[in-house]
């Protein structure tokens, strides 16, 4: 297949935004309790260490194990949990130190998950919430043993834990982000999503991919991109006091060249026929995070399927205004995308 490349400038405009409303959810009540297993942790006294260990296990338990089997990978023989742990509290006492300086208090975090936990009990009043908030601080590649899916941030849940790894929050230009063995693991299109701001929404796409796992890999480009779109639209929602520029992962500048070139956008896709291809190694480089879109210029977002699926669902929802999420997530790609008749 030949593809027409079409390079679109992406520039700054005034910041696009759409009206959300929020539905009160004062009244609905969540349990959500928050751990400083970071400071206990790197608390530990080095001379009494087993002990130290043991209460741990008595005041954290699952996440206890969490953190030596899939966050440390320490070796299950206690020996070698002591020597672990012994070498990771020396090797990241700074990191510590600075995610302290930073996060000496989590309550406003904890007021926004709470505040995402009421909407997504609203929407979805059958999932089974996290009560538990767990702040850590794990190895650089943590998040790798844990396979999370959500381009390197630091957060996962297992059962009622969700865990936030603080090592992954320092900001955005935070020196250590910069040096090559990081970037390496985190380049700078990821890294510099390293930050306080993005915590709530990272915290509810984990919990949307638990609601809605991803099966869309397989179907075609058009049906992955509606898929994405759904999760966007449905992630907003959960965080509507967010910026779409945070929802998104894109830069402003991004964001707003999308906006700006969206009847472009759309074009490429059609002229090229990539929109019913099903081929990965065809639709990959419009799926995928990356630090921009090769056929559409430097300065584009990667994952630029998202933007279109965004739209897309946008559209059919003007058209399905009394539509629920629960509704919006079941219903297919192929029949939003052929009710919507999207054409920028």
């Amino acid at each position: 297949m030949k593809y027409t490349i079409t390079l679109f400038i992406f520039f700054s405009l005034v910041a696009c935004s759409n009206s959300k409303k929020t539905p009160d959810v004062s009244k609905i009540k969540v349990e959500l309790t928050t751990q400083r297993f970071e400071q206990d942790f790197f608390a530990l006294d080095s001379n009494h260490l087993d002990a130290g260990m043991q209460q741990l296990y008595v005041n954290y338990q699952q996440f206890y194990v969490d953190f030596l089997q899939n966050i440390l990978a320490s070796d299950p023989q206690p020996d070698s949990v002591l020597k672990n742990v012994q070498l990771f509290t020396n090797a990241y006492k700074n990191i510590y130190t600075v995610s302290q300086s930073l996060y000496a208090d989590v309550t406003p975090i904890e007021k926004e998950i709470k505040q995402g936990l009421k909407l997504m009990k609203y929407y979805f009043p059958d999932y089974q919430l996290p009560t538990q908030l767990v702040t850590y601080v794990g190895p650089w590649d943590a998040m790798f043993m844990l396979s999370t899916k959500n381009g390197g941030s630091g957060v996962f849940r297992d059962g009622p834990i969700l865990g936030i790894g603080l090592q992954l929050f320092l900001g955005s230009d935070f020196s250590i982000y910069k040096e090559q063995a990081i970037q390496e693991m985190y380049p700078n299109f990821i890294s510099r999503r390293f930050d306080k701001k993005y915590i709530t929404t990272d915290a509810m796409k984990v919990l949307l991919d638990d609601i809605y796992p991803d099966k869309s890999v397989g179907k075609p480009l058009i049906q992955q991109m509606i898929e994405a779109g759904k999760r966007l639209y449905i992630l907003q929602a959960l965080v509507p006091d967010v910026a779409d520029s945070i929802t998104t992962g894109y830069t402003q500048q991004q964001l707003d060249g999308c906006f700006k070139n969206e009847a472009n956008i759309w074009s490429f896709f059609v002229v090229n026929n990539l929109l019913f291809v099903n081929d990965f190694n065809l639709i990959k480089d419009y799926l995928n995070d990356a630090p921009n879109t090769q056929a559409l210029g430097d300065e584009s977002p990667g994952f630029i399927g998202q933007f279109v699926g965004w739209q897309i669902v946008k559209k059919w929802i003007k058209k399905n205004s009394s539509v629920t999420l629960q509704e919006l997530l079941n219903k297919s790609a192929k029949e939003i995308f052929e009710e919507a008749k999207y054409k920028p």
